[in-house]
């Protein structure tokens, strides 16, 4: 494609460059990239993953930014304290700037705070993207998107690979609970509240201050329309499509000031995005208007050619500006010099992807930062943790629950006997998902999150002091007479991409227990509430019809107690807290219903987009007894196999 087509508007930059302090960053850069020599500026594309590389290395090769990918803790220690992520941030910041190769350029470091500070011990955990697309709250996201700067900046980091602004077409994708929803509506809403929450109101006094962090908006573009959802696969649809259905998080991003942008791992029409110049190069930077800079995803560079060091002048040519390395850092510096020295990769192409890493830098205050443990940002007794934020965090469950079916059993008595059953009632690591401590947001339990509150926990609190009676039970056995109630607490385990890919949607089919408890409960007279954690809508026939309500409550994160605010009414026996929210993604008719989209010419689905009862409603959902044949009954599992180089994607 030679030009660029007209759909493509340009957005208006919201940093005026006539401003005095954009005038200011101008001076700064240029006068910076007059005196770095050609390794020097090769040093700035690259970012390396602190498990590989040592402060004196980032000194040495005068790196222009370091992450720590999903697992990866300062010392290799989960329960990293804060101290410890502050300590190694002065030790990363004082080599940069006693670097002779980078002529003291600060250093960028980077983080996947995808749902809150996720990768810290103790953090604020809020609920997963899904979750709060089902909430509907703009203002809500944005507090959101303030509290998780907070807890960032407060361990001393500077940027966070977020917000994720895919539109979901295809529920089987591992990445699913990472979108706000499969109608560009929410996502273009949601998009500006989120970058101004981190970064601050671009042009405006507090812009990226000491209590901000820099935003990614990722990944462009149109990860969430590959072929039958698979994770990194091609994305086969025209550019309208492309424009109207997967563009506008990013147009509205761009116009609220992100300062990064994140490359997809997928293809359009076979061309990986991170080699594609079109896509990168003449509409973002050109159309759009982004003048931040583009990061590669964790490896993405490599997927665009064979050899490793042509893949690094193919990324670098089509746009990309920093090249995120998870391992290999060193070859790639020696990879991309070589090819900049023999010309493959133009000086002009590698002085304009510097130029962008410094302007961002430098409006990040980071050229007259203090070292990190030294910033008011991290004074003691700020951030990671904190009250507020788990309050906060506490409003977004309730936001988030979407009620699919309530036959009278809700809202529940405190004064009820209630039985709690299912594997997900006392287990935060699986209610916050994925992306949590861990990459796959796997092995962790309850004490790694000593500020956290399970499901459990919280119907005890609602219980407590008011006559009524929590039992546990995750099999669903019980001695004597009928409880009033059981609530079956049951859902995916945690996954992240690639893992998480899946090739149908029956629930039952992959675990039938929660089912059998269901059943059970029902056939000795026990009113039931389903209560589900899931990355994605389901099929759950089975489950819907063995329940008297069933309630989606999604990746909630730390904050279990949320939920119990809803289920219960409260203290004086009257309703606290509504259902509020609706469906952001159509709910399955059958296991196998997928692409399924509000807008389909053929949109038939169990509960549309947008659906959510209130206790107000008919207590009958009205959909009467569902079809339980399972048609993906016996179908193999699906291949997960990562691509190469793909250890730890964002």
């Amino acid at each position: 494609m030679s030009q660029i087509a007209p759909m493509w508007r340009a957005s208006a930059n919201p940093l005026d460059c006539s401003h005095p302090s954009e005038r200011c960053v101008q001076r700064t850069v240029e006068g910076y990239l007059r005196s770095l020599g050609v390794e020097g500026k090769v040093g700035q594309m690259i970012q390396a993953e602190i498990a590989n590389a040592t402060p004196t290395e980032v000194g040495e090769y005068g790196l222009g930014s370091i992450l720590n990918g999903g697992g990866s803790f300062p010392g290799g220690d989960k329960h990293a304290s804060v101290d410890d992520w502050r300590a190694l941030a002065d030790a990363y910041h004082d080599a940069a700037r006693g670097s002779a190769r980078s002529h003291a350029v600060p250093l960028l470091w980077g983080t996947d705070a995808v749902h809150g500070h996720s990768n810290v011990y103790g953090a604020t955990v809020f609920p997963h993207n899904i979750g709060l697309g089902a909430a509907r709250d703009g203002d809500l996201m944005e507090a959101i998107a303030v509290a998780t700067a907070r807890e960032v900046a407060a361990t001393g980091i500077d940027w966070t690979f977020a917000p994720t602004l895919a539109v979901v077409r295809d529920d089987r994708w591992g990445r699913t609970y990472e979108g706000y929803a499969e109608h560009p509506d929410v996502v273009v809403d949601y998009a500006p509240r989120v970058v101004a929450g981190l970064q601050g109101a671009a042009g405006e006094a507090g812009f990226l201050g000491e209590d901000r962090v820099l935003a990614t908006a990722k990944h462009f573009l149109g990860e969430g329309h590959t072929t039958d959802g698979r994770d990194q696969g091609d994305v086969v649809c025209s550019e309208e499509t492309l424009h109207d259905l997967h563009a506008g998080g990013h147009r509205a991003a761009v116009a609220a000031g992100v300062q990064t942008v994140m490359a997809a791992y997928n293809s359009w029409h076979g061309t990986k995005v991170h080699g594609h110049r079109y896509l990168l190069t003449d509409v973002l930077k050109g159309a759009l208007g982004f003048d931040g800079f583009v990061v590669s995803d964790w490896d993405g560079f490599l997927q665009t050619a064979e050899d490793r060091a042509e893949a690094c002048g193919r990324s670098v040519n089509a746009g990309v500006d920093m090249l995120m390395v998870g391992v290999e850092w060193r070859a790639a510096y020696h990879d991309l010099l070589q090819q900049v020295v023999d010309g493959t990769v133009p000086m002009e192409r590698v002085d304009d992807a510097v130029r962008r890493i410094l302007r961002v830098k430098a409006r990040a205050g980071l050229f007259s930062c203090p070292r990190p443990s030294e910033r008011s940002a991290t004074e003691e007794g700020t951030g990671v943790g904190d009250a507020s934020h788990r309050k906060l965090a506490r409003q977004a469950v309730r936001r988030s629950l979407v009620l699919l079916k309530n036959n009278g059993v809700l809202p529940l008595r405190r004064d009820a006997k209630v039985l709690v059953a299912g594997d997900g009632a006392d287990n935060i690591g699986k209610q916050c998902g994925g992306w949590t401590l861990t990459w796959q947001g796997t092995g962790n339990d309850n004490a790694d999150f000593p500020n956290g509150t399970s499901l459990f926990d919280g119907f005890v609190q609602a219980t407590a002091h008011h006559g009524g009676a929590v039992a546990l039970s995750p099999n669903g056995e019980y001695a004597g007479e009928n409880p009033d109630v059981a609530i079956v607490v049951f859902g995916e385990d945690p996954y992240a991409e690639g893992d998480g890919d899946r090739d149908h949607l029956s629930y039952s089919a992959v675990d039938p227990k929660p089912l059998a408890i269901l059943r059970k409960l029902r056939e000795r007279g026990v009113p039931t509430v389903s209560v589900f954690l899931t990355g994605r809508p389901m099929w759950v026939n089975p489950e819907l019809n063995a329940s008297d309500a069933f309630v989606v409550a999604w990746l909630p994160g730390t904050e279990g107690g949320g939920v119990a605010d809803v289920l219960f009414r409260g203290p004086n026996g009257e309703l606290a807290h509504d259902f509020h929210g609706r469906l952001s993604f159509s709910w399955p008719r059958h296991a196998l219903h997928t692409p399924l989209n509000v807008g389909d010419t053929d949109y038939a689905p169990l509960f549309p987009y947008g659906y959510g009862l209130r206790y107000r409603d008919a207590a009958d959902d009205g959909t009467g007894r569902l079809d339980e044949s399972d048609t993906a009954v016996g179908r193999p599992a699906r291949d997960s196999t990562r691509p190469t180089g793909s250890t730890y994607p964002r």
